[in-house]
């Protein structure tokens, strides 16, 4: 969620990063005047309460005068007692006064969240504007194979999946319907090695390996901001208010919910390993054979919470980071600098890694990492202390390592003209493999 403070001290900022993300920007306006709203019923509130205050105290002071004048028997009881009525009079207005007032300022709080949270983060400087296919590609690594030199046409990874056993998409529609799948024999031992392999670089860069949970409840998943424009992405479990996560994103932005973090000792990273779900809504007819675009499949995630000041520094060396995993399973690829109208909500900058498919004569993304900033700390109330004593927002950051998809790409490109798929050096430790055979 953005800062108030930076909306109402530079609203142009946020009208030219709506602009640039292709949304409303008119919602600034709305945003400034449920503030004001809210801001104007507390000071009343506030101002009411104080007299409400004052003339509770008068009632009791007036009475207890008049109790002693009573005593006392002197001349002026009566006239305390009226004016300790009147001043228990204006005592219960103001009490409703107030009351309204502060439903007032709730209301006006609770407009002024929710608008806010139909902003999204803050685009940094340089993200490029536009929408999907307004990205700017920033590198290209290595060169595509040439089939055609070497005497043969290549086969699309679910060819090659079924001819090594390793893919088995009708028995996965059979028991979970389309887009469902099953990896059988080499296919699933491929994954595993993938994984490991990048659970095993993680690990070695400094990151904590965690396996999440890939159910998480309602104020988890609005806080790492999956609940707003992308809603319908998500697998709800209506009958237990829970939700299915498409990524360990989600769990790892929940991890440190509500607490105050030390980081001293630099970023706290965290790769998380788990099943991921998505309903793919909106799909329909777009890559509807193999693998690429399916409801379930496994990821290695990198998340890391840090200063503010260094999260552009920490997201280059999270690119780089998953840049080193495609040059171990050795594929072409190109880095892109995502355009503004495709970031998502929480990411205020994003690059994506894209692996040379063959059999479609294009790039595919593999990876994205994201800088969120201070978006999902803030939904989330996570803070650092800021080594004066007190605690501020902190940024957070993801990268994807590896998921199911990069099995297409390695099929694809390391292929031969038998059916047979060579396995990347680096893998083969991990697999037990150097190359996959096709069955008899």
């Amino acid at each position: 969620m953005i800062d108030i403070r930076l909306v109402r001290e530079d609203p142009d900022r946020v009208r030219a990063s709506q602009h640039a993300r292709g949304e409303d920007r008119g919602i600034v306006d709305e945003i400034l005047d449920a503030d004001e709203r809210r801001r104007s019923a507390l000071g009343r509130f506030e101002s009411l309460r104080a007299e409400q205050k004052s003339v509770s105290k008068d009632v009791g002071r007036l009475l207890g005068q008049a109790s002693k004048a009573r005593q006392a028997g002197a001349p002026d009881v009566a006239a305390l007692e009226d004016a300790a009525q009147q001043a228990r009079a204006r005592a219960a207005e103001l009490s409703e006064q107030v009351g309204a007032l502060g439903g007032a300022a709730d209301a006006a709080e609770a407009e002024l969240q929710r608008l806010l949270r139909q902003v999204g983060n803050l685009v940094l400087d340089g993200v490029p504007a536009g929408g999907e296919d307004d990205y700017v590609v920033l590198d290209t690594v290595g060169t595509p194979r040439d089939f055609a030199a070497e005497g043969f046409e290549p086969r699309d990874h679910l060819e090659l999946g079924e001819l090594l056993g390793a893919i088995d998409m009708e028995r996965g529609a059979k028991v979970a319907g389309a887009r469902f799948y099953f990896l059988t024999g080499v296919g699933a031992r491929l994954e595993l090695a993938l994984l490991n392999l990048a659970v095993a670089q993680a690990v070695a860069a400094g990151f904590t390996p965690m396996v999440t949970p890939t159910l998480a409840r309602p104020e988890v998943m609005a806080g790492a901001g999956f609940l707003d424009a992308h809603a319908e992405e998500v697998y709800r479990l209506e009958a237990d208010d829970l939700y299915l996560t498409g990524t360990s994103e989600v769990a790892l932005a929940g991890y440190h919910a509500d607490e105050i973090l030390d980081l001293s000792a630099g970023p706290r990273r965290y790769a998380g390993w788990s099943a991921c779900y998505r309903r793919e809504a909106g799909s329909h007819g777009k890559d509807t054979r193999g693998i690429i675009r399916v409801h379930q499949f496994h990821k290695v995630e990198m998340f890391s919470y840090c200063r503010a000041e260094d999260a552009e520094a920490e997201h280059q060396r999270m690119l780089g980071w998953e840049r080193e995993m495609l040059a171990k399973v050795e594929l072409p690829y190109r880095v892109i600098d995502t355009a503004a109208g495709d970031l998502g909500g929480p990411a205020a900058r994003k690059f994506d890694c894209e692996a040379w498919v063959p059999t479609q004569g294009r790039y595919r993304e593999v990876t994205s990492t994201s800088n969120c900033t201070t978006y999902q700390s803030r939904r989330l109330r996570v803070r650092m202390r800021d080594g004066e004593g007190g605690v501020r927002p902190l940024a957070t950051l993801n990268g994807t390592l590896a998921t199911t998809r990069w099995i297409v790409a390695i099929l694809e490109n390391h292929q031969q003209a038998d059916g047979s798929v060579r396995v990347p050096e680096a893998l083969r430790p991990f697999l037990g493999l150097d190359v996959l055979t096709p069955l008899a």
